[in-house]
């Protein structure tokens, strides 16, 4: 059981050593689970809502036990290496090449950098909900873009703080590879284009997080209406009324149009269009669209409702229905409710919607036979 199976750099790795790593692993997995389980069980019976900053502080408390169990594995190859102190054990080098090296310090120092840029995050989340919640004029699109632009900075950080803890310096790493990144600008061209679109989203604050906009794909004559759920570096990712999740290049919000639903006037005029028998009475037919629109609740009763004659079609006239209302996220539906009222009314006063009809006329032809015409 103590019999050296390999070396890890300085330390002898036994049988046990690898028991009790991957026994300390386990406990860890289940300790953090454990700890996050009972806290909110507590929190939950004391009818404290768990949400924002408390769920930061979980986070922390439950990755501490992480940094305890690598300690605990760290101490366990002193069962069989007595004469190797922990010091000797971070200078080791496993790696050397001419002036570059890596030791066992070298990787600690960077999980540490990353670890402490996690530990950043969850601070500015903290410090973040706690300035903007006590706002009585609370925006989650400007909490959310604050957030991003800091994880975008901290990991910036983290990354240049790696490259020092690997004895690396970062003008040399971007002046070897200048020309690497020329081959990448030119070929990317499209992917940097979608990452600058994204920092002008994420700065400018036109589309933020929960805006329902309209906006057209290309690919179709009609418009896609959806909710912004999360707007990434290169991606949004938005969500249609289908329920479906679309994942939009960055470039397609700024660089065409895009009505934003959710910034203006919460107002908006919708159209109805439908056509009559030209042997109706307009009259009628215009009181009808009215009522038929005042009769939904969702219909701003001090804005003007009116119905206007668009054009004199093949099979009848063509009416507007023209109303106010929120531009809301269910728009389709109140139409459809409204449609339903009016075919309603319609039928109840004996209106007709006229079908497309043609008429064909034949004619006896002297010398060629039979011809037909077609009006």
């Amino acid at each position: 059981m103590t019999k050296t199976l390999f070396w890890l750099g300085p330390y002898k790795v036994c049988f046990w050593n690898i028991l009790i790593i991957a026994l300390v692993i386990l406990l860890a997995i289940i300790a953090r689970r454990i700890i996050h389980r009972f806290l909110k069980r507590y929190l939950t019976g004391a009818n404290i809502r768990i949400e924002g900053r408390r769920i930061t502080w979980l986070r922390l408390l439950s990755q501490t036990v992480y940094v305890a169990a690598g300690y605990i594995g760290i101490l366990s190859f002193k069962i069989n290496n007595y004469n190797v102190s922990f010091q000797k054990f971070l200078d080791y080098k496993f790696v050397h090449y001419k002036n570059f090296s890596i030791s066992f310090e070298n990787i600690i120092s960077v999980v540490i950098i990353f670890f402490g840029a996690k530990v950043t995050l969850n601070l500015l989340n903290l410090y973040l909900q706690r300035r903007f919640r006590k706002d009585e004029h609370f925006d989650r699109g400007t909490e959310y873009v604050y957030m991003q632009v800091a994880k975008y900075i901290v990991y910036t950080l983290a990354f240049i703080f790696c490259l020092g803890a690997l004895n690396v310096q970062p003008s040399i790493f971007l002046g070897g590879s200048a020309a690497l990144l020329v081959g990448l600008g030119l070929g990317l061209q499209d992917v940097f284009k979608d990452m600058f679109s994204g920092f002008v989203l994420l700065f400018e604050g036109t589309i933020r997080v929960g805006d329902v906009i309209e906006f057209n794909d290309g690919k179709s004559s009609e418009n896609i209406i959806a909710k912004i759920l999360k707007i990434n570096i290169r991606t949004t990712q938005i969500e249609t009324r289908d329920g479906n999740v679309l994942l939009v290049p960055n470039a397609k919000l700024t660089q065409e149009y895009v009505e934003n639903w959710s910034h203006g006037s919460n107002l908006s005029r919708f159209r109805i269009n439908l056509v009559v028998p030209y042997n109706v009475n307009t009259q009628m037919v215009s009181d009808l669209l009215v009522q038929a629109a005042m009769s939904h609740p969702k219909v701003k009763k001090t804005e003007p409702i009116f119905v206007r004659m668009t054009d004199f079609g093949d099979h009848g006239l063509c009416m507007e229905l023209v109303f106010w209302a929120d531009q809301s996220w269910d728009i389709n539906n109140y139409k459809s409710e409204i449609r339903f009222e009016i075919d309603r009314l319609f039928r109840h006063y004996k209106i007709d919607f006229p079908y497309p009809q043609r008429d064909i006329h034949v004619f006896q032809g002297t010398k060629q036979g039979t011809r037909t015409e077609g009006n």
